[in-house]
């Protein structure tokens, strides 16, 4: 007990008690006496009450009239009072008599509280704020009443009254919950957050303006230079037919690639090779117009933070000598086309299937599953395939990380910043070394891919995932089997 009382700060621990199901005694019946029982009363109606006391206040008996279960015995104050008590408040001006009452009820083993001698209490009556069914007790540790009174004052001025219409709320949502108490947790959190977090203020978004603008002053420009440049228009005559099939077609799948993650390559790739394109151009078109695409993305991974830079050594220095290996293996091979266009249509053809597989097993992975642990090998295989067979990286490493356990979007930034390089290099490897190449394709794929890439993460929000998995997935399946299928009835 001494060492409590030699302790710092407030050493007082904070109960409520349930006075509607105890027995309070109340000895003093005076302006203090008055004020003790009014704070019972206030805060717990229903509890039960016996005031013993000489004296009563008339101001005491009007107030107790109200109450049936309180009870007043007008006389002197006995030990005896005390044996159906359970909880005792001294509230007299009698310094003897109060020390008679606290030995009374230590006697009894009761707790006791006597009014203004705080040496001589064994718990206190705090300065309470009420709201409804929300209640704040405060205490000073007796050392300043009016400082406790102060505080209660500012309380009740802060605390708006619809207080009690939230924990309602509360209280009814809380019984609508079912599982254990940690989910309960879980789920209440979830539905306050709203409550404590800063909304943000709506500013006017003119970028749908600015796009709009861009794209009428294009038209614009393209309509006068056609009807007023006889040379424009011979010009546009001119251009491949081949160059607007490759333009919509970058389109399509830059955003097809927006909206899933991958395929870009694979799809670009298939459709190269359907068109007659051999292995190494449509390789090199694809690298070609990934450069731009991927540094963007990289940097705007960079810049939110989603490089996991540990991951990004591992893959880069692997990735970039498989790629350049695989561009410099596909493009000496390049003469010998007819033979590796079916490979390639076979290599796209398995990753066409693995579209359509992860379609139907998105989200699902097994428990025991690792992460996975050679990095750096599969960066060496993944630029390799990638080069020969014009994509892969993200369908074959993205998903390798992710299926091992990397964390998703750190993988996803790792791996586009990563693609950057190694699409530049694959570029770099392919201009040296071939000597032609399908320059409208090229220049097609690129150009659109470009267009779409400023609008394919809006419209790639409001698509289902799986059905342009499935959708990718055939079509790269059906278009490989084309390619396969010419080739065999070539031969035989």
């Amino acid at each position: 007990m001494e060492a409590q009382e030699t302790g710092q700060g407030n050493q007082l621990f904070p109960v409520f008690l349930k006075l509607n199901h105890l027995h309070t005694v109340l000895i003093g019946a005076g302006n203090v006496g008055l004020e003790k029982l009014t704070a019972l009363l206030n805060n717990s109606p229903l509890a039960k009450v016996t005031i013993v006391a000489q004296t009563v206040l008339p101001e005491v008996i009007d107030f107790v009239s109200k109450y049936q279960q309180v009870t007043i015995n007008q006389k002197s104050f006995e030990a005896d009072d005390l044996n159906e008590a359970q909880v005792v408040v001294a509230a007299t001006a009698d310094n003897i008599l109060n020390e008679r009452i606290r030995r009374a009820a230590h006697d009894r083993k009761l707790l006791v509280n006597v009014a203004d001698k705080p040496e001589l209490c064994d718990f206190y009556l705090g300065s309470i704020v009420k709201k409804g069914d929300l209640k704040v007790a405060i205490s000073t540790n007796g050392k300043s009443p009016t400082v406790a009174k102060r505080l209660k004052e500012v309380l009740n001025e802060a605390l708006p009254a619809e207080l009690d219409t939230t924990l309602q709320q509360m209280s009814a949502l809380r019984n609508t919950l079912s599982g254990d108490f940690a989910s309960k947790v879980i789920a209440l959190n979830k539905a306050t957050a709203s409550l404590v977090e800063p909304k943000p203020v709506k500013k006017k978004n003119f970028k749908w303006l600015i796009w709009l603008t861009i794209v009428v002053s294009l038209g614009i420009a393209v309509t006068a230079l056609w009807f007023n440049e006889p040379a424009f228009q011979s010009y546009v005559a001119g251009i491949d037919h081949i160059f607007y099939y490759f333009l919509a077609a970058g389109f399509v799948f830059a955003m097809v690639d927006g909206a899933i993650g991958m395929s870009y390559g694979v799809t670009s790739t298939a459709f190269s090779l359907s068109m007659g394109i051999t292995p190494a151009s449509a390789s090199m078109a694809v690298h070609l117009s990934e450069i731009m695409s991927n540094g963007i993305a990289g940097w705007m991974h960079y810049r939110m933070g989603n490089v996991n830079w540990k991951l990004f050594k591992l893959l880069i220095i692997p990735g970039i000598l498989g790629a350049l290996t695989g561009a410099y293996l596909v493009s000496s091979l390049e003469h010998y086309s007819m033979y590796t266009k079916p490979l390639v249509s076979v290599y796209t053809l398995i990753l066409g299937s693995v579209i359509l597989s992860k379609a139907f097993k998105a989200g699902k992975r097994k428990a025991g599953d690792k992460k996975i642990k050679r990095i750096s090998l599969l960066g060496l295989g993944g630029g390799f395939i990638d080069a020969v067979g014009g994509g892969g990286w993200g369908s074959i490493v993205l998903s390798s990380l992710i299926a091992g356990g990397r964390h998703p979007r750190f993988s996803l930034g790792t791996v586009k910043l990563t693609r950057f390089f190694i699409a530049m290099i694959g570029s770099l490897t392919f201009l040296i070394m071939l000597n032609s190449a399908p320059w409208s394709a090229i220049a097609g794929l690129i150009i659109g891919s470009a267009l779409a890439a400023p609008i394919a993460a809006r419209i790639s929000n409001r698509i289902s995932v799986k059905v342009i998995m499935v959708a990718v997935g055939i079509i790269v399946i059906l278009v490989s089997l084309r390619s396969i299928y010419g080739f065999a009835s070539k031969v035989l």
